[in-house]
């Protein structure tokens, strides 16, 4: 089964690299407005999508100007209690109101918003208030998964009916890519070409300002010599609007 799930994640990635690489060019010039108007990039994903907030925000090799919004922020910065964290509250619509507002959003910021599903309530209604307050969006999401179940929000609406480019990460419906014997499925993908198209935004966006001329924002690893010091002198542009 290894040897399977291997042949199943080149394969996948190949297919995301190259279907994708228009939306990646895409995606990454809303980046480059956002940041020469003095924006900065906000990446949020429920569940297991927060992986693809941690792959855009805070990590070496990384843009600076990302700020990662998570559920946890409920917790860390609106004081609520740490039991009110489960499994269930990204279906609650409700809860984007709550993360915009704790967010250190400006006007010229844009948001990246991943959810393998893109339709349960919190992720839905999160992209419809990035809209009603006139940011970009950019989605990450399965079209195949989301093409074959029902939105989870009032409006019937999905993540990829709202974003203004649309990023396919390639997972099949259930994520998981092989069958057991038995029932079931195992060896997700989601996380994986989530990881690819992160990577693939940061480098293009980095190669569009040194085309341009611009000096890149991009962390160091905290694990070098003079990462932190690199990194500090950096995020002090960004005072109080981004958050590893």
């Amino acid at each position: 089964m290894l040897t399977a799930y291997l042949d199943v994640v080149r394969s996948t990635i190949e297919r995301v690299a190259t279907t994708e690489r228009d939306g990646v060019e895409r995606a990454a010039g809303l980046i480059v407005d956002a940041l020469r108007a003095g924006g900065v990039v906000h990446a949020f994903g429920s569940g297991h999508s927060e992986a693809f907030a941690m792959e855009m925000a805070g990590r070496a090799g990384g843009l600076v100007p990302t700020n990662k919004i998570s559920m946890r922020d409920l917790v860390v910065y609106g004081g609520e209690p740490s039991g009110v964290l489960g499994p269930l509250l990204e279906r609650d619509p409700a809860v984007a109101h709550r993360l915009y507002a704790l967010a250190p959003v400006r006007p010229a910021d844009v948001f990246l918003v991943a959810s393998n599903s893109g339709v349960n309530g919190c992720i839905v209604e999160f992209a419809v208030l990035v809209k009603e307050r006139g940011h970009r969006l950019i989605a990450v999401t399965s079209r195949e998964h989301s093409g074959r179940v029902d939105s989870r929000h009032p409006s019937g609406r999905k993540l990829a009916d709202l974003a203004d480019v649309v990023l396919d990460n390639g997972a099949p419906y259930g994520d998981a890519t092989l069958p057991v014997p038995g029932g079931g499925t195992v060896g997700a993908i989601s996380s994986i070409t989530a990881a690819l198209l992160a990577q693939q935004i940061s480098i293009e966006v980095v190669r569009r300002m040194v085309e341009a001329g611009q000096a890149p924002p991009v962390y160091l690893s905290a694990n070098v010599q003079g990462g932190d010091e690199h990194n500090n002198a950096l995020e002090a542009r960004y005072a109080g609007r981004i958050r590893r």
